[in-house]
């Protein structure tokens, strides 16, 4: 195999995580160079210097606007992956078939003595290692989701005291800013769009179809099929 057509298999058999990827960058750029003149047009209004790209991006308000995105979109994810192993919606290929409600049995989920001989060597393992890794997707973005939080009100009172000092106030320790206003406006706001996506994605799916697509139904199957993917 050549190297060209093995950067060419690469791209295929990552196209999907590649091609977020770079949107990602890209969009972060964007926020960067755009949050950058908006704060710097907040200080010119307060009759203060403006300040680099490079100082804004080391910036708690740069921080803050990140991670109140990111800590949301984990607590979708974690929440989602949670959710389905037990709740339930008819006709949504979001959703697992009717009667399979729950964790399933070591024979559905082909662990311990039921894994293949290409199983991952945890999935054949007992004990804790099983244990974790039979439940390792959703440890991983719950714990991503609440160290992102954590950054997300560290960095929010650093930016929240900066506001305040701006207006001659004093500023607040982070235990009074975790019960703050601030805090809570910028988390719910994010939390409450990533709901309602997750509702109308399981909801939308039963009745809609989009081709090809690992996320919707066959076209031709019945609003009722629950569980399948096209």
């Amino acid at each position: 195999m050549t190297e060209k057509h093995a950067v060419r298999q690469f791209v295929r058999d990552n196209a999907l995580t590649l091609a977020f990827g770079t949107a990602f960058l890209l969009a972060l750029t964007g926020q960067a160079l755009v949050g950058h003149a908006e704060f710097n047009q907040s200080l010119v209004v307060d009759e203060l210097e403006p300040i680099s790209l490079g100082a804004y991006l080391a910036s708690s308000d740069f921080a803050v606007d990140v991670t109140e995105n990111w800590q949301s979109e984990y607590l979708q994810f974690f929440l989602y992956i949670f959710g389905t192993v037990w709740l339930l919606q008819r006709g949504s290929p979001e959703s697992k078939q009717m009667h399979r409600a729950g964790p399933e049995s070591d024979k559905d989920q082909r662990i311990g003595r039921h894994a293949a001989a290409d199983s991952p060597a945890w999935a054949r393992a007992g004990g804790w290692r099983q244990l974790v890794f039979s439940r390792s997707l959703g440890l991983v973005m719950a714990s991503i989701f609440i160290l992102s939080w954590l950054a997300q009100s560290i960095a929010g009172t650093a930016a929240y005291n900066e506001q305040r000092l701006r207006q001659l106030q004093a500023p607040i320790s982070w235990a009074s800013y975790l019960h703050s206003a601030d805090f809570w406006s910028r988390t719910l706001q994010n939390w409450q769009s990533e709901f309602l996506a997750v509702a109308s994605m399981a909801i939308l799916s039963v009745y809609l179809r989009q081709r090809g697509s690992p996320e919707s139904k066959p076209v031709g199957a019945p609003h009722h099929a629950t569980g399948i993917e096209g």
